[in-house]
């Protein structure tokens, strides 16, 4: 849902932003309006790594399809980097050695004034999930947004974030042409717009690429997995724990435990496998393996 608030925030604010640069010739106008294009087209890659990264997992992908979210999350920030940023910066550079004044300013700040009130509405579903998310885990929003493994739901914080400032800085070139007769600043503006949507980019990409090559869980997180482990009538001890994201909010666990008496090893097998069958129960775990422990291994410890 929030993807698809996004979506259609930004086909709404590009038409109107491509028109209002059409009539004020503003190059800070253009570079909003490539950026909204460029996000409204990444938003089809994020609805398409929504529905991917949800697919049950088969033969050929026994962890399920979880990291087709960030293979589809890495192309969209791709998109804002070539498409938005690339874009934007190169138009600024060719407006500062032809600078052209802005015409029908009133036309840019209706356009911008509206777009900032669509972007605000995406903006605030996204930032109301992220937070809500937060309290159920207790941590930090900002926290929760860069270590988040929902790819989708950074991408539109980012992008959203990204939007209502391009839209200020737009608003303050044209701004500032208007106050000086100077029309080189509707070109900085045009400039500052690309390098804000490369640096957002760059951090999606960053981020993406850290789930990807697989990333490990939180500390506490793996703690309170650790503790979930421990509060298992049939474990005394846990020697080896790892956790690995394998998708949105998705865990591949395997851990060695020591269980309570000494049974026989058919008996053992059995109970292995009915304690992993408990873990996956967890809508966050995809596939649990258990194994024995080695006597003179040492226990883990887990923080309350």
């Amino acid at each position: 849902m929030t993807v698809l608030i996004a979506f259609f925030a930004n086909v709404l604010v590009a038409i109107a932003k491509s028109v209002a640069a059409a009539l004020t010739g503003s190059a800070s106008m253009l570079a909003e309006a490539a950026h909204s294009w460029s996000d409204a087209g990444n938003e089809v890659f994020l609805i398409i790594a929504d529905k991917r990264s949800v697919k049950p997992r088969d033969e050929h992908h026994p962890l399920g399809y979880g990291r087709e979210a960030y293979v589809w999350s890495m192309i969209a920030a791709f998109g804002i980097f070539t498409v938005g940023a690339a874009v934007s910066v190169m138009h600024g550079v060719q407006e500062l050695a032809n600078p052209a004044p802005v015409e029908s300013p009133g036309v840019a700040y209706a356009v911008l004034g509206i777009a900032f009130v669509l972007e605000g509405i995406s903006f605030t579903q996204a930032t109301i999930q992220i937070r809500r998310r937060a309290q159920q885990i207790a941590v930090s929003p900002l926290r929760m947004l860069f270590g988040s493994s929902d790819a989708t739901l950074r991408a539109v914080v980012f992008e959203d974030f990204a939007a209502l400032i391009g839209l200020v800085i737009a608003a303050g070139s044209i701004g500032l042409h208007q106050l000086t007769g100077n029309a080189v600043w509707d070109a900085v503006g045009s400039i500052a717009i690309g390098v804000l949507l490369g640096i957002v980019a760059l951090v999606l990409i960053e981020r993406n690429r850290h789930f990807l090559v697989g990333a490990a869980s939180s500390a506490s997180l793996r703690n309170q997995v650790g503790r979930r482990l421990m509060g298992q009538p049939e474990i005394e001890r846990v020697t080896y724990l790892h956790l690995e994201y394998v998708g949105p909010a998705r865990l591949f666990l395997v851990a060695e435990v020591d269980l309570v008496g000494n049974a026989v090893e058919d008996d053992v097998a059995t109970r292995l496998r009915r304690i992993e069958y408990a873990l996956e129960q967890h809508e966050q775990v995809a596939e649990a393996v258990l194994s024995l422990s080695v006597s003179d291994e040492e226990s883990l410890r887990f923080d309350t």
